[in-house]
């Protein structure tokens, strides 16, 4: 499928740019990139997703205005996001008196955020949202003007040209909120082959330098955070690694759960058999995984498409989640993928440690999944579906919501 048709897109985003957020931008506009579409980002300041961290701590990278933010009250909170409209208006209005070309707008969907489409419909250019968050889901930190944000979003997910949307259970909840959307695909996360491709050598050297040779290891990467569950598996799973002498943790990286697990692994003397990096280079992070023969994800949104899964897959790391709808609209049973019971950790451990037992089916599952990422999820695939949607939407007669089927 050709690009033709499309020449500019302004990328707008109100997140950090960093850990799975800044992944996912670049993922999108690279691939963008790739077939010849400049692509403009316009973000926080201080947000560049380019602008790449030398270790994987969202927390370390934020500016000191977005933590004396983020600290504020929820109230308080929600009315700066209110307020932000006006930045972002004086900003994109000023970008548009440079830029006279942009064939569309793609906006990363933040909560209180309107001015944008009312900006696109002001200048008649489609504005397509990307939507990860909704007043309408479970939130890490809940809302106060619930109703008020609710209120905007119907109004947004309603007058924006398209939706892109992560899982199909995500779109389902939306409309079932709101009634009617605008026109609206799904499209899960990615990763690109190239990106997770290592060698022999990285993963003989990553092996050596943490002690895991000859061991069958199943690996974690991502953030140490309650809902991330990485804690409670571990706990779960390490009254049982004698039952599989050969196996070993590799877990990768921070977060707040990080120091209580640590002091839990060192409590029980199974520091040989856990090994926590801690925040490590992303230059380290290929060797990291190549040392890895399975992996496991033990919690995930029950609507978003975890990042690191695509990620696992790209390396040909057979991987484990929890089945969510999300996960198995991805992971085949036993074809490029193991699932258990969402929530149930022992079943997860129950998993791991049967199928680090059988070599032939680990390296058989994470093949499939490498394929799986090379046909149908590489980020150049979520770019193909964005484009198509924004060629069904394109009209000049005014729209009527529809919805569009992934």
């Amino acid at each position: 499928m050709s690009l033709d048709g499309v020449d500019r897109v302004l990328y707008h985003h109100r997140t950090q740019g960093k850990a799975v957020e800044g992944v996912h931008i670049r993922g999108i506009a690279d691939a963008l990139k790739k077939e010849s579409v400049a692509v403009d980002i316009l973000s926080l300041p201080g947000a560049d997703p380019y602008a790449s961290p030398n270790a994987m701590s969202p927390q370390k990278q934020a500016t000191h205005l977005m933590k004396w933010v983020a600290r504020l009250p929820e109230a308080l909170f929600e009315m700066a996001e209110i307020a932000y409209n006006a930045i972002i208006a004086y900003r994109m209005l000023g970008y548009f008196k440079r830029h006279r070309d942009v064939t569309f707008i793609y906006e990363r969907y933040a909560l209180f955020t309107f001015i944008t489409v009312l900006i696109g419909r002001w200048r008649k250019l489609p504005v397509i949202l990307e939507v990860n968050d909704s007043a309408v889901v479970a939130r890490v930190r809940p809302l106060k003007m619930q109703w008020l944000a609710t209120f905007i979003e119907r109004w947004v997910f309603n007058r924006a040209d398209g939706l892109v949307f992560v899982s199909d259970v995500f779109r389902q909840r939306a409309l079932a909120a709101h009634g009617s959307l605008a026109p609206s695909i799904v499209t899960p996360n990615a990763a690109n082959i190239d990106q997770f491709s290592f060698t022999t050598a990285q993963r003989d050297d990553a092996r050596r330098r943490y002690g895991l040779e000859g061991a069958v290891v199943c690996g974690y990467l991502g953030a140490f955070v309650p809902w991330h569950a990485i804690d409670r598996f571990v706990e779960v799973i390490a009254g049982r690694l004698a039952e599989a002498p050969h196996l070993k943790l590799l877990l990768v990286g921070d977060g707040a759960t990080f120091a209580p697990l640590q002091a839990f692994i060192a409590g029980k003397g199974l520091q040989d058999r856990i090994v926590m990096t801690g925040r490590v280079p992303h230059g380290d992070v290929p060797g990291l995984l190549a040392a890895m023969d399975l992996a496991v994800l033990p919690s995930a949104g029950d609507y978003t498409s975890p990042v690191k899964l695509f990620e696992f897959m790209a390396c040909g790391i057979a991987p484990i989640a929890p089945a969510f709808e999300p996960i198995r609209e991805v992971l085949t049973e036993d074809a490029n993928g193991w699932m258990f019971p969402a929530g149930r950790l022992e079943a997860a451990a129950d998993i791991v440690i049967a199928r680090s037992r059988d070599p032939e089916a680990l390296q058989r599952v994470g093949q499939a999944a490498r394929q799986y990422i090379h046909d149908h999820r590489q980020w150049r695939h979520n770019v193909l579906q964005l484009v198509d949607l924004y060629r069904r939407v394109r009209r000049p007669s005014p729209r009527v919501p529809v919805e569009i089927a992934s």
